[in-house]
């Protein structure tokens, strides 16, 4: 069956900020904030001695499509680029993971625990998603990618009529983004937690709420 079409595709680039080491790979999604970073083998090592918070990804292009995507990886991670001291691709074309289960176990661990961590950690959220802003109008501005706006425009009624009847209940109870989750705060540091977490934080000099 043929992979399904996502809505953007780009050639990325994630940096560990401590020491200026990249890897610079492909990824397509339908959700800019997917908390992917990057699965490569010293990639996912880097990320693991260092931490999320000490990388940063900013997306280098777009494309129209997979099939583009494929091509344009592999013309830029290359031989040269790869033989960069500072480069943590292993292999040219992208990629550089050995394709086994653990690997891919971790790869998608490793997203959802970034994705996680940009709905909890206030200021890594922030961070991220200003790159991410930055990047897609850039990219916008050179024409490599095109949205369209509603200026100008106006719903009609039945419209109106059906989009409010969609959003009945969204946002309610467990439907909630934030269900079951509360802002604690130490020393002006803010941090979003489980509720069912609270206990222990307060245990070791948290205040609930933020600052």
């Amino acid at each position: 069956m043929p992979r399904k079409q996502k809505k953007f595709n780009f050639i990325y680039k994630t940096t560990n900020l401590l020491n200026s080491k990249y890897y610079i790979g492909m990824h397509s999604t339908d959700d800019l904030e997917d908390g992917y970073m990057g699965s490569g083998k010293r990639l996912w090592y880097s990320r693991k001695k260092y931490g999320d918070e000490n990388h940063s990804i900013e997306i280098l292009e777009y494309c129209n499509d997979r099939k583009e995507l494929r091509k344009r990886e592999e013309e830029i991670v290359n031989d040269e680029l790869i033989n960069e001291e500072l480069c943590m691709n292993l292999v040219r074309g992208g990629g550089g993971f050995m394709l086994d289960k653990h690997h891919y176990k971790c790869s998608i661990a490793g997203g959802k625990a970034t994705a996680e961590r940009l709905k909890t950690d206030e200021e890594f959220s922030e961070r991220q998603k200003k790159i991410v802003s930055e990047n897609f109008k850039k990219a916008h501005k050179e024409g490599k990618i095109k949205y369209d706006t509603f200026t100008g425009k106006k719903h009609t009624e039945e419209t109106k009529k059906l989009m409010s009847e969609s959003k009945k209940g969204q946002g309610e109870g467990e439907k909630n983004s934030q269900y079951g989750t509360c802002w604690i705060t130490r020393d002006g540091e803010n941090k979003k937690i489980k509720k069912e977490e609270l206990e222990t934080f307060i245990n070791e000099g948290w205040n609930r709420g933020r600052k």
